[in-house]
């Protein structure tokens, strides 16, 4: 190699003597817990894997004894791994040679996602062709060498078999312990805590993957399990949160498609919706504030990677909160569309909002016109009478099956900060359909009539969901008040001596 020779010119290539390597320091695992992963993204990103994988059912299980959460479980039925995939996606950016409609892009998911909330990683998998096998990080042993645990083989196969409802031939768990989160629960508190934890979860995983749930054979649920017992405490199917959704468009015409020519990508549709004005759904009021779900929500190999914001491209503004504009980012790799590690987000450069600037539909109408009729439906709907306002309620809780949840959260609207109605089955006297306890807002059913409610069959925990429906509509009112009045004392005598005289009726039959 010739001698550097100093230039008074500008350098257009560094000059290099050689190549060194320099593997990260053990440090560099202390930054993954940093990454600012919240809870949700982070459950999302596991199940990303599992779809990767191929699953079909994907359980969130969170392990409780007594009133402490002590572990977090996310099990799945895909492919599984042998000995050396699992080792290689349990290295840090190991994972390689992403096929074009994965979900997972970086190789860092499983790790950042995990040790930023917990402090034990273990991963758990078995194929149909190899056994079971495990692995373990452990924060504080990766922060100084690297090491990382080969889990005890038997156990390996223990716990595949504990959840064999889910893996049969093959499949993945994985586990976190020490959840930092976990270990903030005061006594009394771990269910306020989950009931705040899952909805929200719940919400996350609806939104962020409702293309994949809207298919037939997909499935996530999320569970509260004892841990001693293996008693199922909660089991809440995650329905698809469509945020375009809406039964009948707030505008006739959309929604409409527009296309706009980027620069370093080439065509890029962007469909354009008008929501209904003041709709009560869920898919429009219960995924955050308005003024941060306008926008675009895009798309990346059908998982959604960013619900509203302009990019940049304008601010949010009150009068645009029907405009949502999907768009599916493109399958080539390109310079404009970076996708954030959390799939939280996307940057682009101003080659996107030139593009939005010339994005015309099929009858040559500007995407300008359509913010400016998105604002106008606002405007006039705005200026019309008010409607009736249905009463908040107390939302739904533990007992009652999520997808009539779902609907009452849509239909009615609900008090902030207030403790869900759960239902529960109990020992009653016979002459008693239903009582009330109002300390703990619950609704206790008589287990006696519990088989012929539904039709012989074995129950669950979200079981006859008609008549948990019309208790929770009569007995909402009650539990709002701080003292309960005689004619509330006589309603409730009355609905029980209606209902059990009713339930024997149906037993005679």
């Amino acid at each position: 190699m010739a001698p550097y020779q100093p230039s008074a010119d500008w350098q257009f290539e560094v000059p290099t003597t050689g190549t060194k390597r320099l593997p990260p320091a053990a440090r560099y695992v202390e930054s993954l817990t940093h990454q600012g992963y919240g809870f949700e993204a982070a459950i999302a990103d596991l199940v990303d894997n599992s779809i990767d994988a191929g699953a079909r059912n994907v359980v969130v299980s969170l392990l409780r004894d007594d009133d402490r959460l002590v572990s977090l479980l996310v099990i799945d039925d895909g492919r599984g791994m042998d000995d050396a995939a699992l080792d290689t996606a349990m290295t840090v950016g190991g994972r390689q040679g992403y096929d074009d409609t994965a979900l997972g892009h970086f190789g860092a998911g499983l790790k950042a996602a995990s040790l930023s909330h917990a402090d034990s990683l273990t991963v758990i998998s078995r194929t149909k062709r190899s056994p079971s096998t495990g692995r373990r990080w452990l924060t504080a042993r990766a922060r100084a060498d690297f090491s990382c645990d080969i889990v005890d083989p038997g156990y390996c196969q223990d716990l595949v078999d504990r959840y064999d409802g889910v893996i049969q031939w093959q499949g993945t768990i994985v586990r976190w312990d020490r959840v930092r989160a976990f270990e903030t629960i005061t006594t009394g508190q771990a269910d306020r805590y989950l009931n705040d934890a899952i909805e929200k979860l719940e919400t996350h995983l609806g939104l962020y993957l409702h293309r994949f749930l809207a298919r037939d054979g997909f499935n996530i649920d999320i569970v509260v399990e004892d841990v001693r017992t293996k008693e199922e405490l909660d089991h809440r199917g995650v329905e698809p949160i469509d945020p375009f959704g809406y039964r009948v468009p707030g505008r006739a015409g959309y929604p409409r498609t527009y296309t706009a020519p980027v620069e370093g990508v080439g065509e890029v549709a962007l469909t354009a919706h008008i929501w209904p004005p003041k709709s009560p759904l869920v898919s429009f009021r219960g995924i955050g504030p308005l003024a941060e779900r306008q926008g675009f929500y895009i798309y990346r190999n059908d998982r959604l990677v960013q619900a509203g914001g302009w990019n940049s491209t304008r601010s949010p503004e009150g009068h645009l909160a029907l405009a949502r504009i999907a768009v599916d980012l493109p399958s080539a790799p390109n310079d404009v569309f970076n996708l954030t590690v959390k799939k939280d987000g996307v940057t682009v450069t101003p080659a996107f909002a030139r593009g939005l600037e010339q994005a015309v539909d099929a009858a040559g109408h500007p995407f300008a016109a359509y913010v400016q009729e998105a604002a106008l439906t606002y405007r006039e709907a705005a200026r019309r009478a008010t409607e009736p306002q249905r009463k908040a309620v107390l939302p739904a809780g533990k007992g009652i099956d999520p997808k009539l949840r779902r609907t009452l959260r849509d239909e009615l609207p609900e008090l902030e900060g207030e403790d869900p109605i759960a239902f529960r089955w109990d020992s009653l006297p016979s002459d008693v359909f239903f009582e009330l306890d109002r300390e703990q807002r619950e609704v206790r059913l008589n287990k006696e009539y519990r088989q012929v409610l539904n039709g012989g069959r074995r129950g669950g925990l979200n079981d006859a969901p008609v008549i948990k429906s019309m208790l929770y509509l009569m007995v909402n009112e009650i539990f709002q008040k701080e003292r309960v009045r005689a004619v509330h004392t006589d309603n409730v005598a009355l609905w029980n001596s209606v209902l059990v005289t009713a339930a024997r009726c149906e037993m005679e039959r």
